[in-house]
């Protein structure tokens, strides 16, 4: 009888303590959720924005600022499918499981296929700019046009719309569960959707998009960490 006692709060201690790791597991991602958002505004307003076919676009190629903005961009882009990750997690189970599976599995298909086009902006047209400068021939920089344009261009629409549509998704899963603020997944997904339309856009429309995004991703974090929040006080108290 002793022995049955003992492994039956083994039993619960383990399933406690699993519980009470989703919930951490769950904070964790609202952060990496909340400061992709802030990262998503911080890389148009640190990124410099000039004449990118004379010698003013090469200094900007070349600038620390230039490196700097552009590897935000890409952790912000890493810390997004983490938060979306967590946001999956809290859903299994459910019967919005589904959609975020699908949200999920494109949003990282499209993570993936993005940062190498970031990976050859950050440093190939750092490298162009340099030497640009070195050699104060501003006709380098038609290099950059080929960098941009080139087969890695069609990866990058590729990914950018996977990514799209996976935020579509997941902001359909928000949007029917009662776990999560019903609205917060809409400036989410208008951030993504509207994500290839802003590249053409000045620096302050861009800033703003940045901002609309970070607004989507506040919300939703504000969601996930209180209901972690309430699942790990559940835990502690029962």
């Amino acid at each position: 009888m002793a022995s049955v006692i003992e492994k039956t709060s083994v039993s619960r201690n383990k399933r406690s303590n699993t519980r009470y790791v989703s919930a951490a597991r769950g904070r964790f991602g609202a952060l990496a959720m909340a400061l992709a958002g802030i990262l998503f505004v911080l890389y148009p307003a640190i990124r410099p924005f000039s004449d990118e076919s004379s010698l003013q676009g090469a200094e900007a190629f070349a600038s620390t600022a230039w490196i700097l903005a552009h590897t935000l961009a890409i952790l912000g882009f890493i810390l997004l499918v983490w938060g979306i990750f967590s946001l999956y997690t809290m859903l299994q189970g459910t019967p919005m499981e589904r959609l975020m599976y699908w949200g999920l599995g494109l949003s990282w298909l499209g993570v993936g296929l993005t940062l190498p086009f970031y990976g050859a902006e950050v440093f190939g047209l750092h490298a162009i700019g340099q030497e640009a400068l070195k050699q104060q021939n501003a006709g380098l920089l038609d290099l950059a046009n080929q960098v941009r344009f080139g087969p890695g261009f069609a990866i990058i629409i590729v990914g950018l719309l996977s990514l799209a549509v996976g935020a579509i998704l997941v902001s359909l899963a928000i949007w029917k569960t009662s776990d999560l603020p019903k609205w917060s997944g809409v400036p989410f997904a208008l951030g993504l959707v509207l994500y290839i339309p802003q590249y053409m856009a000045s620096q302050p429309i861009r800033v703003a998009h940045g901002l609309l995004f970070a607004i989507g991703c506040f919300w939703i974090a504000a969601g996930m960490w209180q209901k972690s929040s309430a699942a790990g006080a559940k835990i502690k108290n029962g």
